[in-house]
């Protein structure tokens, strides 16, 4: 099976949802459509709850990796391993649609593919744009 693990965002709603409906950026709004588009499952890598399944009620919260000192990074990519191995199941093929802090100590132990390594912010924006299916982008040219 195709499981997509898409990072969270800083941008969120103010008011409690669905993992899917909280985070509210044009990267998170494309990274989700490609990540329907191109797998059988999506997840959300979120840096307080860990892995989230799309419909997940959560909180708006003020938590990133981006603040985390390595040995943090390393501990939350250790609990998410453990929920992805309970949870989903090891034995699948993995894409990556997030930042390097999400997947750098995930890839290790559940290698998959990353269609967006390397790029920036704005080119993981039209790479994704570029990538999604007319007939599937619900977003319309943002």
């Amino acid at each position: 099976m195709k499981i997509a693990l898409i990072g969270c965002v800083k941008k969120k709603k103010s008011i409690r949802a669905k993992a899917e409906l909280l985070y509210d950026s044009t990267l998170f709004k494309y990274s989700l459509q490609y990540a329907k588009q191109e797998s059988d499952k999506v997840f959300i890598l979120s840096a307080k709850y860990g892995l989230l399944s799309l419909d997940t009620i959560i909180e708006p919260y003020e938590v990133t990796l981006n603040t985390f000192s390595e040995q943090e990074k390393i501990e939350w990519s250790h609990t998410v391993f453990k929920q992805i191995k309970k949870d989903i199941g090891l034995n699948n093929q993995f894409i990556y649609i997030c930042g390097s802090n999400y997947k750098k100590y995930l890839m290790d132990r559940l290698p998959g593919s990353d269609p967006l390594k390397g790029l920036s912010l704005g080119k993981r924006i039209q790479w994704l744009k570029n990538h999604i299916k007319k007939s599937y982008n619900i977003l319309g040219d943002m």
